[in-house]
């Protein structure tokens, strides 16, 4: 069972996502929360599987209850999915920073939705390659790649460093297969071996990392 709390301060989107999930075998909505006060205390009393997160709420917005979540080591399990209204909120790249596993637009199709959330459960990442562009694309502008690079990226070996660079173009683990002339499942190990040595939690950190730790450049945008 897939246990679920909804924070949004609109008490009828709200209504709206239990009665979606709650239609799903196997899913159940276990709290709601009206502010990002609330689903942290409701996190730390439920410890749900995922939390649907709107990123923009009174007082404690869903970027600051996301970042408490998921710094807290009694709360960091729970595996977070940011809702906004729009593709590119500021917000929500800042959300994906601190830790969310993903994010979704508010009128994402139900059978979406219902998908996302048993992938958050799953452990993977709810980012498509499409929206891991824009991501980085947004990281280049926002942000500069650190002075130094980071001590753990010294850990990696040199087919760790080049899956990195290439899950922060964007790429899936399938085009890094093809990239690299191997399997699949040989993709998907070396990309979760690196994110286990760098200590991201999900894709969506290791493409901030790439570009912050220097591996991938602004250039290859072109």
């Amino acid at each position: 069972m897939i246990d679920v709390v909804v924070a949004d301060d609109q008490a009828l989107v709200r209504a709206g996502f239990r009665a979606l999930l709650e239609a799903e075998d196997g899913v159940r909505v276990v709290g709601e929360a009206g502010d990002g006060a609330a689903a942290v205390e409701l996190v730390r009393a439920l410890h749900p599987h995922v939390v649907l997160m709107d990123i923009r709420m009174p007082d404690v917005d869903g970027l600051e209850a996301t970042r408490q979540i998921v710094a807290d080591p009694q709360t960091a399990s729970t595996r977070i999915l940011v809702l906004t209204t729009f593709e590119l909120d500021e917000y929500v790249f800042e959300a994906l920073r601190v830790g969310a596993s993903g994010f979704l637009v508010k009128d994402t199709e139900p059978a979406d939705l219902v998908k996302a959330v048993r992938a958050v459960a799953a452990g993977d990442a709810q980012l498509s390659p499409s929206v891991t562009r824009r991501l980085i694309e947004h990281v280049a502008v926002g942000a500069k790649p650190l002075p130094h690079e980071r001590p753990d990226i010294a850990r990696l070996t040199e087919r760790e460093r080049e899956i990195v660079t290439l899950v922060g173009e964007g790429l899936s683990n399938a085009e890094i297969a093809d990239r690299l002339v191997v399997s699949p499942a040989t993709a998907k190990t070396h990309v979760s071996r690196a994110m286990v040595k760098l200590g991201v939690r999900d894709r969506a950190q290791l493409v901030v990392l790439a570009y912050e730790s220097g591996l991938v450049r602004p250039g290859w945008l072109g």
